[in-house]
């Protein structure tokens, strides 16, 4: 190597290094945007998926073209049209109206329950890895049980217990939220375990900080990444479960919009002769949990670009279609084609509730 590629070669690491102590935080926000879009394209689908989900809850009252709960008679089962886009239920009321209604109490419920769950998981996971030994081992053998059930068993369970009703949308939420807490808790507290064994938390301790000021102002602003990955993932299955809860029976009640709502009863009684009714939920159910989950997954890719990642296989996704796509797809969609075609068929007799 000459001489003057030697020089070279730091003076090209001091540019680097200048130019990114004088670019700000926005700059370097707006830098990880712009590469993330265009090395991750189905992140950025996921993306748009989500923003024009925001945009159809925040502007529902404008969007929706007619009253979500207003009973018409006389347009009893109407089919898809220009008037009504994807036609009515067998109460008159426009079902595109609903599902745009119905976004509003998705992403409330949702984001709710995700948030609550997600935030409690950080401060159990931070607390047990900082201090580990019995604290440990306590948090961490509860965290076991959760985690020995399904979701679905855990939600059901605990809304079973507070109780359900018109009024205690709080207790849905509460449902949802338990069973996040130990999945998000265990990721934490792996990441956390790394940075309690960092020399300068030690010298925290050797200065005489609190342990409540380590845990929360030096050890968990450093784990942040793994949450906001976290909240954002599960912002898709908490939607997922709501809608689960509603269709049982469990979640939120009429008049309100609710896409599981919208496919019990009415959804599944009609299911042959009108079955708009329940395809239309459907999709609105899993385009949003499509759209969270591959937002998510691709955070997390951008969070560890060369860590290696554990490909969990979801049932109906084909391996083709790539690892993100594998994780975003999920079951509502394919359900609701599976039951519209076999009721078609004449297969299958959908139950009269």
């Amino acid at each position: 190597m000459t001489e003057l590629a030697r020089a070279a070669v730091p003076e090209s690491d001091d540019i680097a290094r200048r130019r990114y102590l004088e670019s700000t935080g926005s700059r370097r926000f707006v830098r990880f945007w712009r590469d993330f879009i265009r090395r991750r394209p189905l992140g950025t689908a996921g993306a748009v998926l989500i923003i024009l989900m925001l945009f159809t809850a925040a502007f529902a009252d404008r969007i929706a073209p007619y009253d979500p709960v207003e009973i018409r008679f006389a347009d009893l089962l109407q089919p898809p049209s220009f008037v009504h886009l994807l036609g009515t239920d067998p109460f008159g009321r426009d079902v595109f109206s609903r599902i745009v209604f119905g976004s509003r109490t998705a992403l409330a419920v949702g984001f709710s329950a995700s948030f609550v769950g997600c935030t409690l998981g950080l401060v159990l996971g931070v607390v047990g890895a900082y201090f580990g030994g019995r604290v440990d081992q306590l948090i961490q053998r509860l965290m076991d049980v959760l985690l020995s059930f399904p979701l679905i068993v855990i939600a059901i369970a605990v809304v079973a217990a507070l109780g359900t009703g018109e009024d205690k949308i709080a207790n849905v939420i509460a449902a949802i939220t338990v069973p996040i807490i130990p999945r998000v808790a265990r990721v934490v507290r792996s990441s956390a375990l790394s940075v309690v064994n960092m020399p300068y938390i030690e010298a925290t301790r050797a200065v005489g900080s609190g342990a409540v000021r380590i845990m929360f102002r030096h050890v968990a602003p450093n784990v942040f990444a793994p949450y906001l990955i976290m909240l954002t993932a599960f912002l898709g299955q908490a939607i997922l479960l709501e809608a689960s809860l509603s269709f049982l029976g469990l979640g939120v009640f009429e008049p309100t919009p609710s896409w599981g709502l919208m496919l019990r009863g009415a959804g599944m009684q009609f299911l042959e002769q009108a079955p708009w009714i329940a395809i239309a939920p459907g999709v609105a159910i899993s385009l949003a949990v499509f759209g969270f989950n591959l937002f998510g997954d691709s955070l997390r890719d951008a969070d560890q670009p060369g860590g290696v990642r554990v490909q969990s296989v979801r049932g109906f996704a084909p391996r083709c279609l790539g690892s993100e796509v594998a994780d975003g797809l999920d079951q509502p969609l394919v359900v609701i084609v599976a039951v519209c075609a076999a009721a078609t068929l004449g297969r299958w007799t959908p139950p009269q509730c």
